[in-house]
């Protein structure tokens, strides 16, 4: 029997051409000459294919067995490839021409050695790298769903579709495309890897493009669009206006105060806005909701005036006070000096906090500027209006309070809300020389006064704390008699002098050169020495000393160091100085 390929060549010889006589029994074409030979040799040569190994070649399916499928690419012999090779073709039959690769034209048993697993993944490479080259787009499968994206099979080989790479939108359920076809480009490839990365949101932004620009071009300040809402930040929402994104800043999705986009709206949803204003250049719009629909104000009623009482939600709190709103979309401001008849309510987050339902006043409203300004301690009387004030802040009579305010000159008591005093720091004490209310008493403090003056026009209280005991200089006056000699320590050393703690707390001066011990060396801080009274000014509470007298019995006392700014007391405010003094006690209290 001849193999195919013999029949091959005697079929493609003429009849006339071939002289069967010369077939003899010597052997196949011995009869022969050399040059008739080499003709037929030329012309059997001429049907072998000459492809060379490791080649992807054409190949024809002869025959299909069990276990092997029969190809002949032209070659000497047939080869022959496992059906498991072809489970992706199960429509295969004889005749139809398939992709192999040659990885042996004659192995040593002289076999034609084929595959056309290399062959698909050679040719799917190849497939890939024109994909690449000539930026066209191939149809996929997507298999499965993998962390960070899609796995997607293209020409046999498993390719990374990102997440970011989906679309122009992200995607939050990737599993919804496993299993479905989908069109991408391949834009990187890693041999080493063996890595394809491919893409379908390129195809995308290129078709977004031309509505991108159809939609800049024809955009319109007051112009309202439909739109999907694509992202959301605390700071407002990204909406897709069909290739184009604007942004939907916070204070421009309602009249009403929206702490966080996410309480009125959501993901995917489409809404409708209005331009607002866009930059062409930098693509950038900013849309509004609430500009669709009529401004709250306008539905505020007329009957809402200055005094009207309202009841509303507070929605901010700050420094300076409170925002309440009376109907969605329509504010006033309660200022923290209109919360309370108290002079002292310092933060208004100790007074209101948000979500708080209250009624106010209105105490001004101006509808074109779309402002009102609200009260709460207008609700209740004006506690220096009471009828009974007079007497219950009578001269004389004894009151608690707590300091709220320390100042130079004194200190203010809060006897109740919104009933204030002042303590002048003179009236403190009848034997410290108080320089600073701080030396006294700290804030918070509860302090007994008694009422020295009441003015409840200019709602003025003056008080004391000292007044609650009895003057002792009227009984210093007859123990510290001028010459009198008493045991004293130092207390404090000062420019011109030292200050001295008499008997019973009482606070007396020495001039500098009266300090001079019989030693010739000078009176320390702290040291206890006999003094003899020089002078003693009731009036003035002042008690002038001498150690040098107590053993220099005619030492002058030089009259310009007597009287000094340490030895003489605080002077109480003239009219003049009250009326200052309320005006300073009025800004430290707000």
């Amino acid at each position: 029997m001849y193999s195919k390929p013999i029949l091959k060549i005697f079929m493609s010889i003429k009849n006339e051409e071939f002289n069967w006589d010369k077939l003899d029994s010597k052997g196949f074409g011995s009869g022969y000459t050399t040059t008739e030979r080499a003709e037929l040799e030329k012309l059997y040569d001429a049907t072998i294919s000459q492809s060379a190994e490791k080649e992807v070649v054409k190949a024809t399916v002869v025959s299909i067995g069990d276990r092997d499928v029969i190809l002949h690419i032209g070659s000497k012999s047939d080869g022959l490839v496992s059906t498991t090779e072809f489970r992706d073709m199960p429509e295969l039959k004889a005749g139809d021409v398939v992709d192999v690769f040659v990885e042996n034209r004659e192995d040593a048993d002289g076999q034609l050695v084929l595959s056309r697993k290399k062959a698909k993944v050679l040719v799917a490479w190849d497939s890939i790298q024109k994909a690449l080259d000539t930026d066209i787009i191939v149809e996929g499968l997507v298999r499965r769903r993998t962390k960070g994206g899609l796995i997607v099979d293209i020409f046999g080989v498993e390719a990374f579709l990102p997440g970011s790479q989906i679309d122009v939108k992200p995607i939050r359920d990737f599993d919804i495309y496993v299993g479905k076809k989908m069109e991408v480009k391949v834009i990187k490839i890693n041999y080493t890897n063996d890595n394809v990365v491919v893409s379908h949101k390129v195809l995308i932004e290129k078709d977004l493009e031309e509505q991108r620009h159809l939609i800049l071009t024809n955009l319109e300040k007051g112009q309202v669009l439909e739109g999907v809402i694509k992202n959301m930040t605390n700071f407002g929402v990204f909406i897709d206006l069909g290739g184009v994104d604007g942004l939907l800043h916070i204070t421009d999705i309602s009249w009403g105060r929206v702490s966080n986009p996410e309480e009125v709206l959501a993901l995917d949803q489409k809404v409708n806005v209005v331009v607002l204003d866009f930059d062409e250049d930098k693509k950038r719009i900013s849309l509004g909701m609430k500009q669709l629909y009529p401004h709250p104000w306008a539905s505020l009623g007329d009957d809402v005036q200055v005094g009207s009482k309202l009841k509303g939600k507070i929605v901010n709190v700050a420094d300076y006070g409170a925002f309440l709103e009376v109907i969605p979309g329509v504010e006033g401001l309660i200022h923290v000096s209109e919360m309370s008849w108290s002079q002292h309510l310092r933060n208004p987050q100790d007074f209101l906090k948000v979500g708080d339902e209250i009624d106010v006043v209105v105490l001004t409203i101006e509808r074109e500027e779309k402002k009102m300004s609200l009260g709460i301690k207008q609700l209740v009387e004006d506690p220096w209006t009471k009828k009974d004030l007079t007497t219950k802040y009578a001269i004389n009579t004894k009151h608690k309070g707590v300091v709220r305010n320390l100042t130079t000159f004194g200190l203010f008591l809060e006897l109740e809300e919104g009933i204030d005093g002042l303590v002048h720091v003179s009236d403190l004490s009848w034997t410290r020389k108080v320089k600073h209310p701080s030396e006294f008493v700290k804030v918070t403090d509860t302090l007994e006064v008694v009422v020295l003056e009441l003015d409840i026009e200019n709602k003025r209280l003056a008080l004391g704390h000292k007044q609650l005991e009895q003057n002792p200089w009227d009984t210093f006056e007859t123990i510290f008699i001028p010459g009198t000699i008493h045991r004293c320590t130092v207390t404090q050393k000062i420019e011109k002098g030292a200050l001295l703690e008499l008997p019973y707390g009482v606070e007396g001066f020495c001039v500098q050169k009266h300090l001079a011990k019989q030693d010739g060396s000078e009176a320390e801080l702290g040291e206890a020495l006999d003094f003899v009274v020089v002078e003693f000014v009731k009036d003035d509470r002042k008690i002038v000393l001498s150690h040098l007298r107590t053993y220099k019995k005619d030492a002058e006392l030089p009259k310009e160091e007597v009287v000094t700014e340490e030895t003489t007391e605080t002077p109480k405010e003239t009219p003049a100085a009250t009326e200052k003094v309320e005006v300073v006690a009025t800004e430290e209290n707000k």
